[in-house]
């Protein structure tokens, strides 16, 4: 048993790091972090060297090149918020100068590149995460806790549904998310895939369909107002996941659809269904229909929600401290990495697609934690 003094000791051990990248998602990391005492951010650089130095002058710390926070040796950990192209290459590098690595999502935009961190950081005995966290959150590890106690009884089915029209029309610069490596399910499918793995662990077989519906995109957000932009990835798929326990989960992620009435994810269990919240946040509700009934019911939450970006790298640090595995870890990140890029594949080959790759489900958190503490 921990006593409260070794858990204050644990909580306590604090590990810097340097995020990589200080575009708007990097505000979101640095309010994030900041209830967790396990971690600081001392340095941030930029291919913009001004915006690098505009972001640390408003969180008060020091800006460098990359190159300079590769190298600065008061790093452990780098945190890499740059475009999904420069991920795995970031990571790279990273580990090849003895940090650890934790990530933006998606983990690679390729499985090659993604096997590469991996195979380096094992080489290296470092350790590398990536986002979504947001199965930290209260609504994921409700429906996780729900699931573990046999609420809905077994795991039967699914549905995952993100649908929308792209982003064009609102995101100041989306030309990469019709890039290679963008596409809904590479910027939102880790999201939807991570939840449902958290849930039911990891995924066994994966077929389905992809396609192109616009060969164009016009952006109508300024300032780039007017740009044309090809698309070089699927805007609308949509397939079958079969999961290792048995479940067998339909998923639409799409960037062609102007409206719908779906539901964004649930689970179909022997004894039951469950309504889980958008898996991009870290809230509710969540609402159970036992077998007979007629309506769902809201249950309460068992987990905070009060939480943020940056849960996962806090996790991370936490696990080189006290020397247990993280939560949001790069094998999780590689096998749904694996996963998306089966349904292009399936669509392409006409077959199902075995997924090679695995990982551990990730330990559920606590019930009872205080904002700030992880185990």
């Amino acid at each position: 048993m921990i006593t409260s003094s070794e858990k204050d000791s644990r909580v306590a051990t604090k590990i810097n790091v340097g995020i990589i990248g200080c575009g708007a998602i990097s505000n979101a990391y640095f309010k994030g972090c900041a209830p967790y005492k396990n971690v600081s951010i001392l340095a941030c650089a930029d291919l913009d060297a001004a915006r690098a130095a505009a972001k640390a002058k408003e969180h008060g710390i020091r800006s460098c090149s990359v190159d300079e926070l590769l190298g600065a040796p008061d790093i452990q950990i780098i945190l890499n918020l740059t475009v999904p192209k420069a991920h795995a290459s970031l990571n790279t590098a990273a580990l090849a100068a003895g940090k650890h690595a934790y990530a933006e999502k998606p983990f690679g935009v390729n499985r090659t590149e993604g096997k590469a961190v991996l195979a380096l950081a094992k080489k290296k005995k470092l350790r590398t995460g990536c986002a979504p966290d947001t199965f930290f959150g209260g609504g994921a590890q409700t429906a996780r806790k729900l699931i573990d106690d046999g609420a809905i009884g077994q795991p039967v089915a699914g549905v995952a549904f993100m649908c929308g029209h792209g982003h064009e029309s609102w995101h100041p610069s989306p030309e990469f998310y019709y890039e290679k490596g963008g596409g809904p399910m590479f910027d939102m499918g880790p999201y939807y895939l991570t939840a449902l793995v958290n849930l039911l662990g990891p995924v066994k077989r994966v077929t389905g369909s992809t396609r192109i519906t616009f060969p164009t995109r016009t952006i109508t957000s300024q300032p780039k107002a007017g740009k044309v932009i090809t698309v070089e990835t699927p805007t609308h798929l949509a397939g079958t996941l079969d999961f290792a326990n048995g479940a067998v989960i339909t998923i639409i992620q799409s960037f062609d659809i102007w409206r719908h009435s779906l539901p964004v994810l649930e689970i179909y269990g022997a004894e039951g269904s469950l309504n889980i919240p958008d898996p991009n946040g870290f809230g509710g509700p969540v609402k159970l229909a036992k077998a007979g009934a007629n309506e769902w019911t809201e249950v309460p939450l068992t987990h905070r929600v009060d939480l943020a970006r940056g849960s996962g790298l806090a996790d991370m640090a936490q696990g080189i401290a006290t020397n247990r595995p993280h939560r949001a870890s790069g094998e999780l990140a590689f096998h749904v990495l694996d996963v998306m890029a089966a349904f292009e594949e399936a669509s392409t080959t006409g077959k199902h697609i075995n997924i090679k790759s695995t990982c551990e489900r990730p330990a559920a958190l606590p019930v009872g934690l205080g904002l700030g503490e992880l185990d």
